[in-house]
């Protein structure tokens, strides 16, 4: 398959009384069609305003986002109304996402009826209808307002609103952290199911790196608005060649509680985003941090056949010389 979606250099930067904010300073990408990518990081790390500037929710400072084959940096207001029948995102809270005052059918019908893409009340009922059974929602709840639901079933209608103009692109940001465990496998297996069978594709933002490990073919870390590492999901979780990957991954929970597991513990402090000086922003909690790593912003470079890592002493930390 083609790419879908390229990023080249993207940027977001926001003022403030102290200076410019650099929430995503200059990421680059591609994901391929019916693939997904996860982005991971820390809070903080821009990985919810990429996903939001990539839609169009927000503005972007600078680069280009080429979507099959066209370049929609910046979309006038027709160009916009179109893309958001192939863009779609699924937001993080399913119940502040969702207009509290809307029956579910309504909810789930509204893209439909502001975009006119049925010919009759029929024809609307039966896509409603339709949708909902894709995600697993009952007929019966369809009368009721997302208040008298269980957080599994809100979420569901923010997949099937997603899917109502049945897009090619979907951004998942953190759809599943604010659901309990048993509820996150359901919406996990059902965006897996619905890209098998529709052949969507996904970026899938989550902190939970056990999550993005079971639905991600790549993975992007970022660190303070920038790409530190990406390569594909098995490799990644196989070698991390980047410093603050080998803390990320260093601290997911295993069930082996007898199995000893050597804890990168992160000290230091965090570096400021509004206005970055030219140096590595993770060089301060970075244990290999040299005078360069100081003064100078580490290019991403390919230290493995289609694994990226952005780290000036990347060969040396790894034994790779």
């Amino acid at each position: 398959m083609g790419t879908l979606l390229e990023v080249r250099d993207l940027k977001k930067y926001f003022k403030t009384p102290k200076g410019l904010l650099h929430a995503v300073d200059g990421v680059s990408f591609k994901i391929e069609a019916g693939k997904t990518l996860g982005i991971v990081g820390e809070s903080g790390c821009g990985k919810s305003t990429l996903g939001r500037i990539i839609v169009h929710l927000l503005e972007n400072s600078g680069g280009q986002i080429i979507f099959d084959g066209k370049d929609i940096s910046h979309p006038n207001k027709k160009e916009l109304h179109e893309l958001r029948k192939e863009m779609q995102m699924i937001f993080q809270d399913p119940y502040s996402s969702i207009d509290p005052r809307m029956r579910v059918k309504d909810i789930i019908g509204e893209p439909m009826i502001i975009n006119k893409t049925f010919s009759s009340k029929a024809e609307y009922n039966k896509k409603v209808s339709s949708l909902m059974e894709i995600v697993g929602l009952s007929e019966r709840v369809s009368e009721s307002y997302p208040h008298e639901l269980d957080g599994g079933r809100r979420q569901r209608i923010g997949v099937a609103r997603a899917l109502a103009l049945n897009p090619k692109f979907i951004v998942c940001d953190e759809p599943v952290s604010a659901l309990d465990v048993s509820i996150q496998a359901q919406i996990l297996n059902l965006l897996q199911d619905l890209q098998k069978d529709m052949g969507f594709t996904y970026i899938f933002i989550t902190h939970n790196l056990s999550v993005v490990k079971h639905i991600s073919d790549e993975i992007c870390v970022m660190y303070l608005g920038k790409m530190v590492e990406k390569s594909n999901v098995k490799e990644l979780f196989q070698h991390q060649y980047h410093p603050y990957t080998k803390a990320l991954l260093s601290a997911i929970p295993r069930p082996n509680i007898h199995r000893k597991i050597e804890r990168i513990i992160l000290k230091g402090e965090l570096s400021s985003p509004i206005n970055p000086k030219d140096a590595c922003r993770f060089a301060p909690r970075c244990n290999y941090s040299e005078d360069k790593c100081f003064s100078q912003t580490p290019l991403i470079q390919e230290v493995m056949p289609d694994h990226f890592v952005a780290c000036h002493f990347v060969k040396k930390i790894n034994n790779l010389e």
